[in-house]
């Protein structure tokens, strides 16, 4: 950026900071209370329990409440003891209560003390955590929780099973998954997952849990039927029309048993905070760190008089973007980020040893904004014409959330994982990210990189345009981190963000598999078919999008789709297709670590009736 860009840019922000102090901040100085015209919650469970965070001989259990309530506590028994039986060992539970769940007008969810909504409000939700330890090894002992409400009621949940972390050599099924979002296969997914696989041993999802991640009811009670956690603990009803023929799916009951191990994908990230904004709103607008950090600067002693730092740190989350619910709602193995300015630990990004597997989960996302290039749209390649004068409308195109690139804090901590002992003596060495390093899909382009901005004006000088470059040359993810992957020996690297099931074998043998498909998929570019690109110029502007920096189709990355081995799908002219991108057809893949496969099966929701096809499977291990 030239310096008297930055100096208009600096200058643009000081005198718009007011403006964004009303639009920002002055809802925050008074919220609604949350306990407010609320009706008595009924003494039950808003959740069955779920498992996080296996380790040898020890599990964590977790469930939610909409009461806080009182002696939460889990049970449980010895593998060879009946379910019916008293469970004799019990441990209580940590509560807590979440901070940023809220309901607004699109809301989707039959509650008395949610109806009608005008604006966002707070949803009291208690999250309760217990620990069982002295598991014996490899074995399966059954459990439940129950918690007492206000009035001493008390509600329990029904007998599920759980295991401590797996030990080496010890066979299992995981799950691979993704993009749930609440669309509309992921119930039916979700059965036929457990109707053909029976119990997993663990779940691997690689992000976009839920569409809006502050919206308490996509998480627990979408009246829809398709909410995150009834569909993958088999305790929804969704009524799925094809054809004129409407069938209900339920979901699985799968999490109860198996330990979930998600990533961050751009769906768990909400935009800017405010109070009573639609969540929609919020979500949609968040801005790069180093953008809050300006506005900030700028009038540090109106925002943090007392200096403090702390207050300073969550200002600057709260005005650019945040992963909170996401981050309380996940029991996740703790990473030191090596950083010697502030030390700290987090969950964005972790490894974790199960059984013969090290599994490394990667941050790897970025904002999803319009491709369309209008003069009325905040895009991935422009700002809106009529935010030119407003920068903090400016959406700063499809900025990164956390850095990738060689040098990054995750790209060093990565360095060390990949070096490690855990992961070098791994038989299975899996690498889970959001956003895909190879793809027919569409949310491959632009590139992965930081947003090249460039700035058109007329012959005064003035700004008409705000447009953003996208250098293949730069993309993180190619450039930085797959080499780094294939180096250490990666075998599999999962994934999802475009909706579609593919996948891909490099040179060096490393496997890249994307399998997100319930029902909301935008299509896969492959021969004919072309995703959308920006022109290669733009009337007026001195901008230009080279088309060998937006690949149109095929993988851009440079790789060649590998065709089902099993029972691909076929195109009008009979040819097999190296993908399904359907919103009638759902897939999902199993890793089987006795086997040394991954497989993939498929289900027509056209035909309820029809069989679950396994299409593919190919053998992972070096």
């Amino acid at each position: 950026m030239r310096r008297e860009d930055l100096t208009l840019l600096s200058a643009g922000l000081l005198l718009v900071l007011t403006t964004l102090l009303l639009i920002i901040l002055e809802p925050r100085l008074s919220p609604p209370d949350p306990t407010s015209n609320l009706t008595t919650v009924s003494t039950q469970l808003l959740t069955d329990p779920f498992l996080q965070y296996p380790t040898p001989g020890a599990v964590r259990v977790v469930w939610f409440t909409e009461f806080e309530g009182q002696n939460h506590q889990v049970r449980w028994g010895s593998p060879d003891q009946s379910p019916d039986a008293n469970l004799p060992n019990q441990a209580p539970a940590l509560t807590t209560q979440l901070t940023r769940t809220r309901e607004d007008a699109q809301s989707r969810i039959d509650h008395p003390n949610f109806a009608d909504l005008q604006q966002t409000v707070p949803r009291p939700i208690w999250r309760h955590e217990a620990t069982v330890t002295g598991l014996p090894p490899g074995q399966r002992v059954p459990y439940r929780v129950a918690s007492t409400g206000p009035d001493g009621t008390v509600a329990e949940s029904r007998v599920f099973t759980l295991a401590g972390a797996p030990i080496p050599g010890q066979p299992l099924q995981i799950l691979l998954t993704s993009d749930h979002q609440n669309m509309p296969m992921t119930a039916a997914n979700l059965q036929k997952v457990a109707e053909t696989l029976g119990r997993v041993d663990a779940v691997f999802f690689a992000g976009d849990l839920v569409n809006i991640p502050d919206r308490a009811s996509e998480w627990f009670d979408d009246s829809r039927g398709c909410g995150f956690f009834p569909c993958l603990q088999g305790n929804t009803s969704y009524a799925l029309e094809r054809n004129g023929r409407t069938v209900s799916y339920r979901g699985g009951e799968i999490i109860q048993h198996a330990p979930l191990f998600p990533a961050l994908g751009n769906h768990e990230v909400m935009g800017r905070f405010a109070a009573t904004a639609p969540l929609g709103e919020q979500f949609n607008q968040p801005i790069p760190r180093s953008a809050a950090v300006g506005l900030y600067e700028a009038n540090a002693d109106l925002f943090n008089p007392s200096g403090d730092p702390e207050l300073r740190r969550q200002w600057i989350i709260d005005n650019s973007f945040n992963s909170e619910t996401y981050e309380a709602l996940f029991s996740l193995p703790k990473t030191q980020v090596p950083n010697p300015d502030r030390p700290e630990t987090t969950s964005r990004y972790y490894a974790i040893t199960l059984g013969d597997v090290r599994l490394v989960s990667l941050y790897v996302t970025q904002i999803w904004r319009p491709f369309n290039v209008s003069a009325t749209v905040r895009g991935r390649y422009q700002e809106r014409e009529a935010d030119l004068n407003t920068p903090q409308n400016w959406g700063y195109g499809q900025h990164i959330f956390e850095p990738i690139e060689r040098g990054s804090l995750q790209y060093q901590w990565l360095e060390r994982e990949l070096a490690s002992d855990a992961f070098r003596q791994a038989r299975y060495k899996v690498v889970m990210l959001h956003h895909p390093p190879h793809t027919l899909g569409d949310n491959i382009v632009p590139p992965f990189t930081t947003p090249m901005p460039r700035y058109d004006r007329d012959g005064a000088g003035r700004l008409t345009a705000v447009r953003y470059e996208y250098p293949r040359a730069d993309d993180h993810i190619a450039r930085d981190l797959v080499p780094l992957l294939e180096q250490a020996g990666v075998d599999l690297v999962f994934y999802g963000h475009s909706h579609l099931w593919n996948r891909f074998v490099s040179p060096q043998g490393t496997h890249y598999l994307e399998t997100s498909n319930v029902g909301n998929s935008y299509g896969a570019f492959w021969k004919d078919a072309a995703r959308p690109v920006p022109p290669q110029t733009l009337e007026g502007s001195a901008v230009t999008y080279p088309p060998t920096d937006y690949i149109a189709q095929g993988d851009p990355n440079g790789l060649e789709p590998v065709v089902p081995t099993l029972v691909p799908l076929r195109d009008d002219s009979g040819n097999p297709q190296p993908y399904i991108a359907s919103n009638d057809i759902t897939v999902f893949s199993v890793f089987d670590t006795g086997a040394g496969t991954v497989s993939s099966y498929y289900f027509d929701t056209r035909s309820p009736g029809s069989a679950v096809v396994k299409f593919d499977e190919f053998a992972v291990g070096r």
